[in-house]
């Protein structure tokens, strides 16, 4: 990342519990923890641990003691999650690593709380609970690889922040060397941002060449006007952000119906990201749309 990067991300995308509770404290502390020496990849994994214990809570989502317990550890696992990339962006400490702990962190987080509640669903409902948590789970992968690549292609074309360029990492560093486990991870949720955002993928070299004909002159505008059609659509994309999900499973933990929870993952999240993925194309039209208008 360049130096002129802002800590914060862009406001006018963010999702709403972001916006005034998660990334105020993750401000809050992000300057403590550079006054510490704290390393941004040191906070990614205090916020992984806290995503654990939140997995062994929901375990005994029967207690409501221990249902609250789980939600307020994913809480403090989103506030690290805003945190690590604050600070890495406020002490120029980005680093490879950290962009894989951090690409994967989500799902690592997700994995716990989802095995501790098919653990505990095992006993009322046998294997099957397995069988719907891990089918909530593929579904989960996909519809957040669909989001947050929708983030990243907003914050490189409407703001022109060279970093968020959606593009598969490099290969392992030796000829014939298998790729560490986390980067092969990491590889892997590129390789599904990629495909559930094939429109998107589709529609670059028509931005860089319609960016490229604007001149340096008129690319502002031509992001502004970018900006102005895609912000609105991108908010609309926050449905399935962690955030929501992490309030979702707590609801259902805390009503004693989590099942429920997995089963809309499956059916109701899936919708919603296929409605998404066309609207979004059809902001891509008005994108041109209007480009050609101005230009005529």
């Amino acid at each position: 990342m360049t130096a002129s990067e802002p800590v914060r991300r862009a406001s006018e995308i963010e999702e709403i519990t972001n916006l005034y509770v998660i990334h105020p404290i993750s401000s809050f502390l992000t300057p403590r923890f550079a006054k510490l020496g704290v390393t941004p990849n040191a906070v990614s994994l205090m916020g992984m641990a806290f995503g654990g214990l939140a997995g062994f809570a929901y375990y005994h989502y029967r207690d409501l003691r221990w249902a609250v317990a789980g939600f307020l550890l994913m809480i403090a696992w989103h506030v690290m999650d805003g945190t690590d990339g604050q600070l890495a962006r406020l002490t120029h400490a980005q680093s490879e690593l950290g962009k894989i702990l951090d690409g994967i962190c989500d799902y690592v987080i997700f994995i716990a709380v989802y095995s501790g509640l098919a653990a505990a669903l095992f006993r009322d409902i046998g294997p099957w609970s397995w069988l719907i948590v891990a089918g909530a789970g593929l579904c989960h992968a996909f519809q957040s690889a669909a989001y947050e690549a929708q983030r990243q292609e907003y914050a490189y074309w409407g703001l022109d922040r060279k970093s968020a360029k959606l593009a598969m990492p490099p290969q392992a560093r030796s000829v014939g060397a298998a790729p560490r486990p986390m980067e092969a991870l990491y590889r892997l949720y590129v390789h599904a941002q990629l495909l559930v955002s094939t429109q998107a993928v589709g529609f670059r070299d028509k931005l860089t060449q319609a960016i490229d004909d604007a001149g340096a002159d008129h690319a502002a505008v031509f992001r502004a006007r970018y900006r102005e059609i895609f912000a609105p659509s991108i908010r609309r994309w926050s449905i399935l952000s962690a955030n929501y999900r992490t309030i979702g499973i707590f609801l259902a933990a805390a009503i004693g119906w989590p099942l429920y929870y997995f089963i809309f993952e499956i059916v109701g999240f899936s919708a919603i990201l296929a409605l998404l993925l066309i609207y979004q194309r059809s902001r891509y039209r008005l994108l041109f749309e209007s480009r050609s208008k101005s230009s005529s």
